[in-house]
């Protein structure tokens, strides 16, 4: 359970620092990596039988 909390943790830190990224590419990577630690987020979950986290805030 602790990796999914921190996948989770760490997508959060991602959009928040998107969010106030002014650089376009280096928005869009931080939204990619976010991205992709939901997605590990999500397998985990499954995996131990869990609902899917719900998506991010817009």
């Amino acid at each position: 359970m602790k990796l999914l909390g921190e996948y989770l943790e760490n997508a959060l830190q991602f959009e928040r620092m998107a969010a106030e990224e002014s650089d376009p590419d280096l928005k869009a990577a931080m939204k990619s990596q976010a991205k992709a630690y939901r997605n590990m987020a999500a397998k985990r979950a499954k995996m131990l039988g869990l609902p899917e986290p719900s998506p991010p805030e817009q």
